[in-house]
């Protein structure tokens, strides 16, 4: 992915300073963490194939040795017989699968060094890892919050409020025409008859029920819109 080239520099990065200078921040931690898992598989995979080699080299190790056993048998028998030649070929023999012995066991000295300093590549590789991880929650839950934020603005600043709030402007113009048409009968004359009193409560009642069917649009349309942004 061209972030790493692997396990040193990945134990060297700066996370944060990586992130500062992305321009999608979500999608370099996503691509970081990525190849942090691929070369900490990569890492353990090679320290399995170093214990699997010292494994082996032990084996042969302990074959020589009983080799050695077996030629110092050999040297004694021949010695016993007087046969000095052959005595002296069996230690020569002896002394070859010691020194192959001798030369796994500084083999595998190696391999312990290099185990340990997988052992540490692995301890500092998971340690980065969890920082990554770390910064992608802190980051989605930024983005999270800021795409609550922009739909709360949009709810409360929409067209769709604006134009709810025009509509009450106008209910409540009608509601104040009402009440002037009802007041302006009692100027200068008797008070209101019972046929006046009666057209005036159906005509609050029309702009009562007027006021609630805006009410139950209104609920339909937001709940619509709020099943739509989960729905996305």
């Amino acid at each position: 992915m061209g972030i790493f080239s692997r396990t040193r520099d990945i134990i060297a990065a700066n996370v944060t300073d990586l992130l500062d200078r992305a321009e999608d921040p979500a999608k370099m931690i996503r691509m970081i963490i990525m190849e942090m898992e691929e070369t900490l598989v990569e890492v353990r995979a090679s320290a399995a194939r170093t214990i699997a080699d010292q494994k082996e080299m032990r084996r042969q190790i302990a074959k020589l040795d009983a080799l050695q056993d077996s030629w110092t048998e050999k040297a004694e028998l021949a010695l016993s017989k007087d046969r000095e030649d052959l005595a002296k070929a069996a230690l020569v023999e002896k002394q070859k699968a010691g020194d192959m012995a001798e030369q796994l066991r500084i083999e595998i000295a190696v391999l312990d060094d290099a185990l340990r300093a997988s052992e540490a590549d692995i301890a500092k590789l998971q340690t980065k890892l969890r920082e990554a991880r770390t910064r992608q929650t802190a980051i989605m839950n930024r983005i999270e919050t800021a795409q609550n934020r922009a739909r709360l603005r949009e709810a409360y600043g929409g067209s769709k409020v604006q134009d709810a709030f025009s509509r009450f402007d106008v209910l409540e113009r009608r509601a104040d025409l009402a009440e002037g048409r009802a007041e302006a009968l009692s100027l200068g004359g008797p008070g209101k008859s019972l046929e006046d009193e009666i057209a005036e409560l159906r005509n609050s009642d029309k702009v009562d029920a007027e006021l609630e069917a805006l009410k139950a649009s209104m609920a339909r349309r937001n709940a619509g819109g709020d099943a739509q942004e989960q729905e996305g």
